[in-house]
């Protein structure tokens, strides 16, 4: 009887650990596939985010490079939408937020090229400065979307 009594009680938190297991499952894989269905490469409008370290000295000469390589490139790009350039007096930090259509487009652009008007505009910098290096420090990049 004893036996039969245990036999019981132990299929009954076998049953109840079952149960547990199977609720966990299928809630870290609900959480997963909400996750992946959060697609948003062709569909979504993504800010993408820089900030940078702008000296107060070398303000005026940072937002004529600005003007002058990143804005005209930038007007080409397939999905570019506009962008806002903000700056910290205090922080003497930049803030450049710039509106791509999706982050397809936006990522569809080599980095090669990206890399090469990046190299133009510290160039037109070190002349107008007459320094060797870049002084903008890249600080952070991320994107962000609408909420």
């Amino acid at each position: 009887m004893k036996f039969k009594y245990q036999f019981r009680k132990n299929i009954k938190r076998l049953l109840f650990l079952f149960i547990l297991l199977i609720v966990f499952i299928v809630q870290t894989n609900f959480q997963i596939v909400s996750a992946l269905t959060m697609e948003n490469l062709k569909t979504e409008v993504v800010t993408e985010e820089l900030r940078l370290k702008v000296p107060a000295k070398f303000k005026e000469v940072w937002l004529q490079a600005e003007k002058k390589i990143w804005d005209p490139w930038l007007s080409r790009q397939s999905g570019f939408l506009g962008r806002q350039i903000f700056w910290d007096k205090e922080k003497e930090e930049a803030l450049i937020l710039v509106k791509w259509e999706n982050k397809k487009l936006w990522k569809n652009i080599s980095m090669e090229e990206v890399n090469e008007i990046q190299e133009r505009f510290e160039q037109n910098v070190e002349e107008s400065l007459q320094i060797n290096t870049n002084p903008f420090i890249l600080i952070y990049e991320r994107e962000l979307y609408s909420q």
